[in-house]
């Protein structure tokens, strides 16, 4: 049976496991503390709140189904699964652990975090009762299949839960919040003990009640801010004259969208394709501060009191509406995230419980081991394909925040503003109102960002290296068919000014994962080396002098492609070391003795190459074939998970699909004996990045195995790259210390480092609202550097499959995904007027790491050549 349940599964699975616990990532984490108020006696019996939900209607969580009345049955199959599940772990795990009451007790504790990583909702009395199964667990589960244990700590969870829900939800119907004093929140309660009783755990569900109030507050146009802007227009112009402007305003828009209407189904005129956009007097002031829908309200509203009322006494009124409306919609919003959850929580059945407590005990043992029910399995199967959802990002919920796990060709790449890491926290479909996400299930998020081809959808995010977590930014986006192509290997040919009228002609070949038909053993077969080979023979073909392959963004994939994909380098040799949980070692080598290609090469890693790019980057490094560029080091997932479907394990066989489980059983390593599991591969130069001080990477992962090393094996080093090493390390280092881009990038890097050593943020509104202010100043000042830049004097040519067989070169490449021109049509001075502008958000932010790489592949490519020059003369 245990040499059954060790099927080899060779496939390098990516950087996380992306199992879709989406719920429960979404339930406690980032839930921190800061401020507190004090506890009063309520007639919820809850400290606190000032009185019942039901006081105020629009707060009212309505059909709420209270904890006691909801039960969990285990399913007939878990007893089964769960010993099957414990039993391979024991027996199979690469780590060959016992399931003891050491692992017992860590089972638990992974069980607890992954319901309240924030360690927030379960109090010590809970800790206490549920400490009697700490020793207990492994032979419950091992020997009995008795997962009753998840259904009771479960059910306690969604009692705290409700109980932080109705103080929240009854501090909303309160008075609006205030936000001044010294008050400062931590950002992360990970590693802080959980509270000692319920009055404790309340005071910090309060103060995250009020972060998460003051995050929206600071996302909202300042009331005092538009009351200005409204008065300074009231001053500048006489009241007929401003309701003249707002009659013909409402009279333009309705005569274009009647135009729009009759003519769009027939016309190419993009004036009627266009979104219309119509101000007047008072619209026109409020331009980047309100809404076009809030503000024509505000207009409406401002119109019946102009010539009535003076303009200071109309300002104290718009200020005094807009502070009770912004009070109103913040409300209106958290109680909406808290409605979500609560019926996601409702949703849970026996089978997502079981799954939540197995990959619990499975990640006692490792990160990368998983129990998946069936609906996750297929989520697995669906990401290791790299499914899009029409915008070309992989997601995953995380801490309650949807977040682009990982880029895909397609319009949020092509876009340049969207990076991984990034949180969604709203979805509007064209102009639509933006739909808050926050807490909102996967599966509804994915929903709402997929749509026809064309369409257009807008994304509000909050940037991964964003220095204050309140920062938003709107991106715009059509909706594109993401076809298998668009995930396949391509490449770049680029024409770079070298000096002295020169040009340098450099390839860079872009590998998003290591993929292969694995149904197929045919020659030519789809794959990464094949697909890879026939661009290499396409930039030799139009004479590039070097080549950079990009594995930035490459989480991994097929053993073998990483080893085929070596050997187009290499004559041959060894690639990887694999060794077995019993200690046996093998070798994995290329026995091709012919090169795709010989010249100067580099290889650009991140944080985020991980498993197959590490292994192809650490021989190449190894032998000295290529030179490596990019973060401090890979991501350092040096291990390989099995995929074990469950069903065909049990007897009596069952039709029933009992979920498989991923688990660890191979580890590998270098063929310089280092592992790379952990570490990661150094590069031989390292270019300054934000990444190199996130707590991305393996090391960050609770359980990571640790790294070792075994003896090298046997191969003979290329040595191409050390002579000359010590030189490109100088000049790179003297062109990084000068360059603009890596100047912004290590103040990026001062203000990360800051706030990381804060590990909390002001809860003060008027402090947090200058930060903002200075941040917002910050971005537009570097857009407009980098707009007066101009575009790089380079000419690039894309090079896809499709066209590597083809002769010559395609057009120059030039930019995608652009929007639409906007038509704004002003009702002030001209009412006729129509103004044509592009939507702009400023340039892209350069690549500054892929520009030095090409700059020091220009260096490679020249000391390489007077290498072999003056080895040619000493002969």
């Amino acid at each position: 049976m245990v040499k059954a349940m060790k099927r080899k599964y060779r496939r390098i699975n990516g950087i996380s496991s992306l199992i879709l616990l989406s719920l429960v990532a979404a339930l406690g984490a980032a839930q921190p503390a800061a401020t507190s108020q004090k506890a009063a006696a309520s007639p919820n019996g809850i400290p606190g709140t000032p009185g019942p939900v039901a006081d105020r209607a629009p707060m009212t969580l309505l059909d709420r189904e209270r904890t006691n009345h909801f039960s969990l049955v285990p399913g007939a199959d878990d007893w089964k699964i769960a010993r099957l599940v414990a039993g391979i772990l024991r027996q199979s795990h690469y780590s060959q652990t016992p399931l003891d009451d050491v692992m017992s007790s860590k089972f638990l504790d992974r069980y607890l975090d992954a319901l309240d990583p924030a360690h927030m909702l379960f109090i010590q009395d809970d800790l206490d009762e549920f400490n009697r199964w700490r020793n207990t667990l492994d032979d419950l589960t091992l020997k009995l299949g008795d997962t009753s244990p998840a259904n009771v700590i479960f059910l306690r969870f969604l009692e705290r839960f409700e109980q932080q829900m109705i103080l929240g939800t009854n501090l909303l119907a309160g008075p609006p919040l205030v936000f001044t004093g010294n008050e400062r929140y931590q950002l992360n309660r990970r590693d802080q003990p959980r509270p000692r009783n319920l009055d404790e755990a309340q005071r910090l569900w309060r103060e995250r009640l009020r972060y998460e109030y003051l995050l929206e507050k600071l996302n909202m146009a300042r009331p005092r801010e538009v009351a200005d802007a409204v008065v300074e227009r009231l001053r500048a112009k006489k009241p007929e004259e401003i309701l003249a402007s707002i009659k013909t305003s409402k009279e333009k828009k309705a005569q274009l969208k009647k135009e729009q209407e009759s003519a769009e189904a027939t016309t190419t005129n993009e004036a009627f394709k266009a979104e219309v956009k119509v101000y007047n007097e008072i619209t026109g002031a409020l331009k980047g501060k309100l809404g076009d829908e809030k503000a024509d309200q505000l207009a409406d509203w401002v119109a019946p009191k102009l010539g009535k009322e003076n303009p200071e006494a109309i300002g104290k009124a718009i200020e005094a509406r807009l502070e009770k409306e912004n009070a109103d919609e913040i409300a209106k919003i958290i109680v909406r995230r808290y409605n979500r959850q609560w019926r996601a929580l409702r949703e849970f059945d026996s089978d997502e419980v079981l799954q939540v407590y197995l990959t619990s005990l499975a990640h006692a043992y490792d990160p990368h081991s998983d129990y998946m029910g069936k609906p996750s399995l297929d989520n697995f199967n669906i990401s290791m394909k790299l499914s899009l959802f029409g915008i070309g990002a992989l997601l995953r919920s995380e801490d309650g925040y949807v977040k682009i796990q990982e880029l895909m060709p397609g319009p949020a790449m092509k876009s340049k503003r969207i990076k991984p890491n990034d949180k969604i926290v709203a979805v509007a479909q064209g102009t639509n109102e933006p739909v808050d996400v926050v807490e909102m299930k996967l599966t509804k998020v994915v929903e709402l960002i997929r749509g026809p081809k064309g369409s257009e959808v807008r994304l509000t995010i909050i940037p991964a290296d964003a220095p204050d977590p309140s920062m938003r930014k709107v991106v715009t986006l059509f909706r594109d068919e993401i076809k298998l192509e668009d995930q396949e290997a391509k490449a770049r040919i680029i024409d770079l000014p070298s000096g002295n009228g020169k040009t340098a002609r450099l390839g860079v070949i872009d590998l998003p994962s290591f993929y292969a038909d694995l149904d197929s053993r045919r020659s030519g077969r789809k794959s990464t080396t094949t697909d890879v080979g026939r661009l290499l023979t396409k930039l030799k073909e139009e004479n590039v002098k070097g080549v950079i392959l990009d594995l930035r963004r490459n989480g991994g994939g097929s053993l073998e492609e990483a080893i085929n994909l070596t050997g187009l380098f290499i004559k041959e040799g060894p690639v990887v070391q694999v060794r077995d949980p019993d200690g046996r070692v093998m070798v994995d080598s290329d026995t091709n003795p012919e090169v795709a290609y010989e010249g100067p090469l580099v290889v650009l890693t991140s944080r985020f190459s991980a498993s197959a790019s590490e292994i192809l980057a650490a021989a190449l490094q190894d032998y000295g074939r290529a030179l490596v560029v990019g973060d401090t080091s890979t991501h350092g997932k040096g291990t390989v998970q099995s995929l074990l479907q469950l069903s065909p394990l049990v007897r009596p066989p069952t039709t029933n699909n009992l979920g498989a489980l991923k688990y660890t059983i191979r580890k590998f390593y270098r063929v310089n004996g280092a592992s790379t599991q952990l570490k990661g591969v150094t590069p031989d130069i390292v270019l300054p990045s934000v990444n190199n001080h996130a707590d991305v990477g393996e090391a960050a992962l609770t359980n990571a195995l640790a790294w070792d090393t075994i003896p090298k094996a046997e191969y003979e080093r290329l040595n191409e790259v050390a002579p000359i090493l010590e030189e490109l390390r100088h000049r790179s280092g003297e062109r990084v210390a000068r360059d603009n881009d890596f100047a912004y990038v290590r103040e990026e890097i001062e203000r990360y480092k800051k706030m990381k050593e804060e590990r909390s943020v002001s809860m003060n509104e008027e402090e947090r609202f200058r930060e903002k202010k200075q941040n917002e100043a910050r971005a537009e000042a570097r857009k407009k550097q980098l707009k007066a830049r101009g575009e790089p004097n380079q000419k690039v040519y894309d090079i896809t499959l499709k066209l590597a067989d083809q002769p010559g070169l395609p057009p120059p490449t030039v930019k995608t995904n652009a929007a639409p021109k906007e038509i704004k049509v002003t009702a002030m001075a001209d009412p006729e007027s129509i103004e044509e502008e592009e939507q702009d958000d400023g340039p892209a932010a350069p690549d500054g790491t892929l520009e030095e790489a090409k700059r020091i592949l220009q260096d490679l490519i020249e000391l390489t050549d007077k290498s072999k020059r003056l080895a040619g003369a000493v002969r």
